[in-house]
């Protein structure tokens, strides 16, 4: 079937294999780019600063109370540095992706390892600019690395101490170790996130791989489990767009399915959630529309429609939902269109229209301005050829 190509589509496709991956981090309210702070870590900084300013009497006041209530609670930190804070390259990081090595391998002669997939891109070494004779696998190194994050942010710690004020020596007092798994999950996804906009495609599946067992593995045994469902359909979002830029148009489509999945229990009055699940949506849509399945994209199409009208329902005062619901609207009417329902079509254009130029926005608002007026002009584009 020869489907017309949609400029509303290709703003969601871009002509580059490698496409776009959300930067919002799936373990914070907000975007948190390569090396900011994640938020999660924020309550840890303040109960640190408050204890630097209790004084040394208190403190040892508070270790006898603690004694007296039970076992000590010992947070866990990495190291080697590598967490959820601080990002940094060290001596397990590849200098091009500056992210965690991936099948580590080495040029030859001057030895300096990177991933596979960066350094097989250069001829000479981007470190010291010897020429590149040939690339060899570093087995060793990266078992080292395999080994690092596998164990990584949960590290055993004990205290040595007498317990209910028994003299013994090397005794083992009783300790909880703080459940540090959210933690590693950002740690897992910045990792991803780097490596992916270093088109390491390969780096950023596995450790989000990791990331996605993680949590089914605390999905298990948690019963609270809506923050877990909207990591997970996050996590499993960026699944199948590193499916999807390598060319895996049906494993892709399985993860953006799952993410609908954990998505759809969640309440919609998150605005993280609604985005998450009206994009893996449409990505589906996408992807059926260009093999040519123009009935299945519009069912997904039209499933995310529903979930934008709930949001500007619910959010009237958000400008970009209203966006996002032109947009949708314009996704749905392009396909009903190529399946010959022109009258429908029009409507659903018309619509949009309607939405966006009833829209008012501010002069602080300029990003979102020109991305109305994109679509608006795309929307009367489509009126206007008919």
């Amino acid at each position: 079937m020869n489907v017309k190509q949609c400029p509303i589509l290709l703003l969601s496709i871009p002509p580059n294999p490698l496409y776009k991956m959300s930067s919002l981090c799936p373990f914070a309210k907000g975007a948190i780019g390569v090396g900011s702070v994640c938020p999660m870590k924020s309550s840890e900084k303040s109960k640190e600063s408050n204890n630097n300013n209790t004084s040394k009497e208190e403190k040892e006041e508070k270790n006898v109370e603690e004694d007296k209530i039970g076992p000590a609670t010992i947070p866990a930190k990495c190291p080697f540095g590598y967490d959820s804070e601080t990002f940094k390259l060290g001596p397990l990081s590849c200098m091009i992706c500056q992210a965690l090595l991936y099948d580590s391998s080495k040029c030859m002669p001057c030895a300096h390892k990177f991933c596979k997939v960066c350094i097989s891109r250069f001829r000479d070494c981007p470190l010291c600019g010897a020429d590149i004779e040939k690339i060899e696998p570093d087995t060793d190194l990266q078992a080292t690395v395999d080994r690092f994050i596998d164990g990584h942010a949960r590290i055993k710690r004990t205290q040595s101490s007498s317990d209910k004020g028994e003299e013994t020596v090397d005794a083992q007092k009783k300790v909880i170790y703080e459940d540090v798994s959210m933690e590693r999950g950002a740690f897992l996804v910045q990792q991803a996130m780097r490596a992916f906009r270093a088109r390491n495609v390969e780096s950023a599946k596995s450790r989000l791989d990791m990331c996605a067992e993680d949590i089914r593995e605390q999905l298990k045994v948690t019963e609270d489990s809506q923050e877990l469902c909207s990591q997970l359909g996050a996590v499993l979002g960026m699944l199948g767009d590193c499916c999807r830029s390598m060319g895996d148009g049906d494993s892709a489509v399985k993860y953006y399915e799952e993410s609908t999945e954990f998505l759809s229990k969640l309440p919609s009055k998150d605005l993280e959630v609604v985005h998450t699940l009206s994009v893996s949506l449409n990505k589906v849509g996408d992807l059926r529309y260009y093999a040519g399945d123009l009935q299945s994209a519009r069912s997904y199409y039209v499933r995310s429609l529903e979930v934008r009208r709930q949001a500007v329902k619910d959010h009237s005062n958000v400008s970009s939902q209203v966006i996002d619901l032109a947009t949708s609207l314009a996704k749905v009417a392009d396909v009903n269109r190529n399946l010959g329902e022109e009258k429908t079509a029009i409507e659903g254009f018309e619509e949009a229209v309607q939405c966006l130029q009833a829209l008012k926005l501010d002069s602080a608002e300029a990003a979102l301005e020109q991305k109305r007026r994109s679509v608006l002009d795309f929307l009367q584009s489509q009126l206007t050829e008919n």
